[in-house]
């Protein structure tokens, strides 16, 4: 039982492990992430398993979902980011089904979890930058110049620098915070309507409708979240291939 909003997003251990004095013990966290893992390679290895010239539901599925990330891949990111499609396709799923899981009765949300969001965005962020430095090599500087002058020009570069920067925060903060607060509100939706059975019947009857809605908004959500966090790196890995 939950007795606050934020009480779903509490991380617990589920097996206490060590090694060589390092705490590797097995939270809700991992396990909803291994459940995740699980169904993204389900759905890839059994639709791509047999290969059938007429596609059974499975692979059909397998499908759209590979041409979706690819299409998206090739139109945000140009050709030479498909090089890293695979990883983004991974990546892509492994946010959309965190969403999706958080969704369950009583379920964990990883994706809720700042400093899980803030590591994907980080670590991103560093191989776009070693992406531009070695694609444009000392040019990848020059972004942070623009084609200004006078005394506005150190006030552009910095705020040039600072918003390339800000990016891996802008990357994180989004997705935690939509998935924090569409799932506290919800709680807190679902909480009045319960409370409300003990007083007044009607009133919580009328709560379902509020709830239904917030919960086919929560789809939504869980779903363009995972599309702009995906979006963002093939936009920024675009600008690091060819520039501004």
């Amino acid at each position: 039982m939950w007795f606050t909003p934020l009480e779903q997003f509490k991380i617990v251990v589920v097996q206490p492990l060590s090694f060589l004095g390092l705490d590797i013990s097995i939270t809700n966290s991992t396990v909803y992430l291994l459940l995740a893992t699980m169904f993204v390679y389900i759905i890839f290895k059994r639709g791509t398993k047999l290969g059938r010239l007429v596609p059974d539901g499975m692979q059909r599925l397998a499908e759209l979902m590979y041409m979706f990330v690819n299409n998206l891949v090739k139109q945000q990111a140009g050709i030479k980011g498909l090089r890293f499609f695979p990883l983004l396709l991974v990546l892509f799923y492994m946010i959309l089904f965190l969403n999706l899981i958080g969704l369950t009765p009583f379920g964990f949300t990883c994706t809720s979890q700042i400093c899980y969001t803030f590591t994907l965005g980080f670590s991103f962020f560093i191989g776009i930058v070693i992406i531009g430095i070695v694609a444009k090599k000392m040019d990848f500087l020059k972004q942070f110049v623009p084609d200004v002058k006078g005394p506005i020009l150190p006030i552009i570069v910095v705020i040039e620098i600072f918003s390339f920067l800000i990016r891996p925060v802008s990357l994180s903060v989004r997705l935690f915070a939509n998935m924090l607060a569409g799932h506290s509100l919800l709680h807190i939706l679902a909480s009045f309507g319960m409370s409300m059975l003990k007083t007044d019947v009607l009133v919580a009857l009328l709560m379902a409708g509020p709830i239904v809605a917030v919960c086919v908004l929560e789809l939504g959500i869980a779903f363009i979240q995972a599309y702009v966090f995906i979006v963002l790196l093939c936009i920024y890995m675009r600008e690091s291939y060819y520039g501004h």
